[in-house]
């Protein structure tokens, strides 16, 4: 098994439990079908940026400066806390405003459902996950051969890029999935859309209170 098969084993393992990605594409997929793919495509990007921090040295950063990791943990703790405060917010079905069921038609142009404003979320969700940064640290060494013709730094970014793509896959899956089971059960994708909500949130406070016991 090449060094390549063995990350993506791993890395699709990871890709397929759910965390605060599943909960926005699935948001996405609850809000309209074609903000699935920008949101998808954001959570991707999201991915290769944190690759490209890794290739550009964050991790021999955060051994000389703890307070780099603490720093992007806050980040990424209050970004996933705003985004869950905003999904709990939501109101029901039954209580949407003129405004609000048109833009889940698609007859809007509100910004909140344009495709580039939820790629951009999606982007941060993903960027901004210190958990995908620390996993991306610990997991990327492992796979990189120093003898090998490609530099250090051209192996990190090609495995970054098996892992977005794994990203792409699963989420458009799981997107879509949510608009054909939930699409048509208002009630049901109300709730959806709370716990994935207060999952955000819960992923957040649990960074935030690894960092504050660390």
């Amino acid at each position: 098994m090449t060094a390549v098969t063995a990350f993506w084993a791993v890395s699709f393992l990871l890709v397929i439990t759910p965390g605060a990605d599943w909960a926005y594409v699935i948001s996405a997929g609850l809000r309209e079908r074609r903000l699935v793919l920008p949101a998808v495509i954001g959570l991707a990007c999201g991915a290769l940026l944190a690759t490209l921090a890794v290739a550009a040295g964050v991790g021999a950063l955060v051994a000389r400066q703890p307070m780099v990791l603490t720093a992007l943990t806050v980040a990424g703790a209050a970004y996933l806390l705003w985004m869950g405060v905003g999904m709990w917010r939501s109101p029901p079905p039954a209580q949407a405003s003129p405004l609000e069921t048109a833009a889940a038609t698609g007859s809007s142009g509100h910004a909140a459902d344009r495709p580039w404003h939820w790629a951009i979320k999606g982007a941060g969700v993903s960027g901004f996950n210190p958990k995908l940064i620390l996993l991306l640290l610990a997991l990327l060494p492992q796979f990189v051969r120093p003898a090998a013709a490609w530099p250090v730094g051209a192996q990190i970014l090609a495995l970054g890029a098996v892992h977005a793509i794994s990203c792409c896959f699963v989420y458009f899956g799981v997107g879509m999935a949510s608009q054909r089971v939930l699409g048509a059960r208002p009630a049901a994708a109300f709730v959806v859309t709370r716990v994935s909500g207060a999952l955000m949130v819960g992923i957040a406070l649990l960074l935030l209170a690894e960092r504050a016991l660390a």
